[in-house]
């Protein structure tokens, strides 16, 4: 377990110094930093001895390596925008999408097990049938026609829920969360169950079709020949099994759902990462971007390992096959 541990840390590190390859070479290409920073009334020369002074004309390699040191410092260079550092902005917005992000896997864990495993138990019932077509809708729309439709029913024909900002936040321990707040939980309402409609039709049909294979297993027809109860048989032997590729999906698709917050921020003016992005793209805000995409890289980088070790450490024929 230890030797497979290892070589899962090693293959997320290779992955980050990719990302940050990646993420060096867009401040380095896109945009003028010096351009930036400084007015139009200034000079060529002045410009040029401010290259100069920030290293901008050392060799490629040299850049690299000093934005690779300060990186590993938690150094992404200064928003041109904000005037601060990069990655405290980042830090800054990240409560709210990790807040959106939870709230929509909550969601997507407490419909996706009941009615996936329902569709698989009765597969020919009406209700089955329902839920099967409803996730091949929800499969196709995109989400920010789903967070459209949403606003319109419950904002705007209702007045049920608000359609747009966080509402009240509490700060603790530099933390600005809404989930302390009523106000803050019902602006959560709207983002989180658009959001969750990327995924959770996804799960339903995945935790279906696990299932349904799982319950013509030979050791579920063994259950059944030695007289258990089906409920045991449902919820013991068969979904314990299902669960297995579950996590390895869940996994990557919720480091991929924080990567889709950036539609639904925007739909909905969600103060997050999502929406920070957009705001750096449309002002080339370099600094900002390299950062978000080094911390999107970062946390799916955390959340895939910590998947492998875990399906490694409940599946030990993974460990097996990955030690050949």
């Amino acid at each position: 377990m230890f030797a497979f541990i290892v070589r899962r840390i090693a293959q997320a590190l290779l992955v980050m110094f990719i990302i940050s390859i990646v993420g060096f070479a867009i401040k380095h290409n896109v945009g003028d930093p010096v351009r930036m920073i400084t007015g139009i009334s200034t000079s060529e020369a002045e410009r040029e001895a401010l290259r100069e002074e920030m290293g901008l004309k050392d060799p490629v390699l040299v850049q690299y390596g000093r934005f690779l040191k300060n990186a590993l410092h938690g150094d992404l260079g200064t928003s041109y925008f904000y005037q601060r550092p990069a990655t405290s902005v980042i830090l800054e917005k990240a409560p709210a999408t990790i807040e959106l992000v939870l709230a929509s896997s909550l969601i997507i864990i407490l419909f996706s097990v009941p009615l996936g495993i329902y569709a698989a138990i009765y597969p020919k019932r009406i209700f089955s049938r329902c839920i099967m077509g409803g996730s091949i809708v929800g499969v196709s729309l995109p989400v920010f026609l789903t967070a459209i439709v949403l606003i319109y029913i419950f904002s705007v024909e209702l007045g049920w829920l608000p359609s747009f900002g966080r509402g009240d936040t509490v700060n603790i321990g530099g933390w600005e969360t809404g989930l302390l707040t009523w106000d803050g939980i019902k602006h959560l309402i709207l983002p989180a169950v658009s959001l969750s409609s990327i995924m959770l039709p996804l799960f339903i049909r995945l935790i279906r079709s696990e299932m349904m294979e799982v319950l013509e297993s030979e050791y579920i027809k063994f259950a059944w020949a030695k007289g258990l109860k089906k409920y045991r048989i449902w919820f013991v032997h068969a979904f314990k099994n299902t669960l297995l590729p579950v996590i390895t999906v869940g996994g990557v698709q919720l480091g991929i759902t924080i990567a889709f917050t950036i539609l639904t921020e925007t739909v909905f003016q969600w103060q997050g990462l999502g929406f920070l992005f957009m705001e750096a793209v449309e002002r080339s805000d370099t600094s900002l971007l390299v950062a978000y995409l080094v911390f999107v890289g970062l946390v799916m980088v955390v959340v895939n390992t910590l998947v492998d070790i875990i399906y490694g450490w409940v599946n030990p024929q993974v460990r097996l096959a990955g030690a050949k």
